[in-house]
């Protein structure tokens, strides 16, 4: 049975960014032991959910650092499937409010409400998204790409949550956006996909949308989103380079939101009753999307 809806999802979701943004606050691995910390709360959420969580931890500088692999027990031997996941790390200086505890918090409900879906699912917390990992070998999503691989294993879809907290009253675009009849407003969830996710990202946006929760505007970009790379800035694109599909989900980060990498991303600017719209919608999205192929 699926979780609460309403005030008290709201109410769950705060208290994840509370305790990963203001508890605990920016988590990078030279901050003490701020990512150990965040790591363990995701890791506890996570099994109380009622998913068998594998730690894959690798090194970064000397500094031992861990993604988190959440699997329903009825998917455990499934070789294709789908993936919700969502970066736990922050930059220093910033409590990371929006960046990234607002979707670590829409993870997390969606492995409590999915724990029960008959679909092959993982929930992956990915380490060191942040720079200076991004866009390299330790970033965390592309060291889970390379061990998905090995172990013959690839994902029919993954949705990777950036940045899903804040609302705002007007809604700036990049120039090769403008004037394309989106939203004006400050007030949607936005899903980009590559070519070869555009089946997957439109399957997805369906659902979203006949759920009616929240607004939502879409984005197809072509080479891998090499030709607008502000496309590119999320762990979806570790999975763009190997030729899976994937979806960002954003409410398009430091586009809409002023405090992107400062001290004032902090819990209290973020619109808890669009989080649980989002988690709504991406929970009957979830939901409608079709069993992996053989193979």
């Amino acid at each position: 049975m699926s979780a609460e809806r309403g005030a008290p999802g709201e109410a769950r979701l705060r208290r994840h960014v509370e305790k990963l943004a203001g508890e605990i606050g920016p988590r990078a691995p030279r901050l003490g032991d701020s990512l150990p910390r965040a790591e363990a709360y995701v890791r506890s959420e996570l099994e109380a959910a009622g998913l068998v969580v594998e730690r894959r931890p690798y090194s970064f500088f000397g500094r031992e650092v861990a993604n988190l692999v959440g699997v329903p027990r009825a998917s455990r031997e499934a070789k294709r499937w789908y993936l919700v996941g969502a970066h736990y790390d922050s930059v220093a200086g910033t409590p990371g409010a929006d960046d990234n505890a607002s979707a670590v918090a829409v993870m997390l409900e969606l492995a409590h409400r999915l724990a029960d879906c008959p679909l092959p699912l993982r929930f992956v917390a990915f380490t060191m998204e942040e720079p200076p990992a991004f866009g390299t070998p330790w970033q965390g999503s592309r060291r889970f790409c390379r061990e998905t691989k090995r172990r013959g294993e690839r994902t029919e879809g993954a949705i990777v949550l950036e940045m899903v907290g804040f609302t705002a009253p007007v809604q700036p675009y990049p120039a090769p956006l403008r004037g394309r009849g989106y939203r004006e407003t400050g007030d949607f969830i936005g899903v980009i996909g590559d070519r070869t996710s555009q089946a997957f990202t439109e399957r997805l946006v369906a659902g979203m949308k006949a759920a009616g929760t929240v607004p939502v505007e879409s984005l197809i970009v072509a080479l891998h989103g090499w030709v607008m790379p502000i496309a590119r800035l999320s762990d979806h694109s570790s999975f763009w380079d190997r030729g899976w599909p994937a979806v960002m989900v954003t409410d398009t980060a430091f586009v809409r939101n002023p405090n992107y990498h400062q001290p004032t991303d902090t819990p209290d600017t973020l619109d808890y009753g669009f989080m649980a719209g989002v988690t709504d919608a991406l929970e009957a999205a979830v939901r409608a999307l079709p069993p992996p192929e053989a193979g």
